[in-house]
């Protein structure tokens, strides 16, 4: 998935104040999960709140997780000004739309004929599971909701979590290719033998210790910020090529070694 540019941050009903100073208790966590949550730190006094994701509801949340697969968000954003413009940015104008004319409105996106019947699926899931409500399909336990949203066509672990978190309010942990490689470069997690990458389960295992000292009121505000400041850091230092200097997180590979 790639990273969406920062501006107005849509939400559903559920909290999302800033932990407060004192709700964190990091001295029970294993080591490597310490080290990650101080990362947290040192990004969010690198770059500050990132108020993620960029979207003026929770739908166009929805519909920018599953466009922005495998593409640059900047041609999400012409997709979805697309949509606007023909009022397919709700449920029930993006039932009305024909899907041909859908594929054509997304086509800045890339691989139109699979996320176009992926965002018809999850509009049909919405309708006959949920009544059309989001916030009906909010109500639901996380767990099962994962799963359901798993089901679907075109929806992967990374872009149910994207979901849950962003648009639907539940305290998960997204998990992307710019954690898994600080994660990779600083040691955090050990492959297991005969592994080439580190598994997304690992990766959201490792961040979901890394905050469980937070009042769970705020763990999902933890988690939205703590993905929005590693994809940050990530495009600045740690894409394809580690670019080390000056990045915030150089500390934490000086206190490793």
């Amino acid at each position: 998935m790639t990273a969406p540019s920062t501006g107005r941050k849509a939400k559903l009903s559920r909290s999302s104040r800033p932990y407060p100073k004192g709700a964190v208790n990091q001295r029970r966590l294993p080591d490597d999960a310490k080290r990650l949550r101080k990362m947290h730190e040192d990004l969010l006094r690198a770059y500050g709140p990132q108020h993620w994701w960029p979207a003026k509801t929770p739908f166009e949340v929805i519909l920018g997780a599953y466009l922005t697969q495998n593409t640059a968000w900047k041609a999400v954003e012409r997709s979805l000004e697309n949509l606007r413009a023909a009022g397919a940015l709700t449920p029930e104008g993006l039932r009305r739309i024909p899907l041909a004319k859908l594929r054509r409105l997304i086509r800045p996106s890339g691989f139109i004929m699979r996320k176009a019947p992926a965002l018809k699926a999850f509009v049909a899931l919405l309708d006959q599971e949920f009544g059309g409500s989001l916030e009906a399909m909010a109500a639901l336990p996380t767990a099962a909701l994962r799963e359901r949203l798993l089901d679907l066509p075109g929806v992967g672990d990374e872009t149910a979590d994207a979901i849950l978190l962003y648009a639907l309010g539940h305290a998960v942990p997204v998990a992307d290719e710019y954690l898994r490689r600080i994660v990779e470069r600083h040691g955090l997690v050990t492959l297991a033998a005969g592994r080439k990458r580190i598994p997304y389960n690992a990766l959201a295992e490792l961040t979901r210790t890394a905050f469980a000292g937070d009042v769970e009121e705020s763990r999902a505000q933890s988690f939205n910020e703590f993905h929005a400041l590693t994809v940050e850091v990530g495009k600045a230092h740690c894409g394809k090529v580690a670019r080390c200097k000056e990045c915030p997180l150089a500390g934490d590979l000086s206190r490793a070694s």
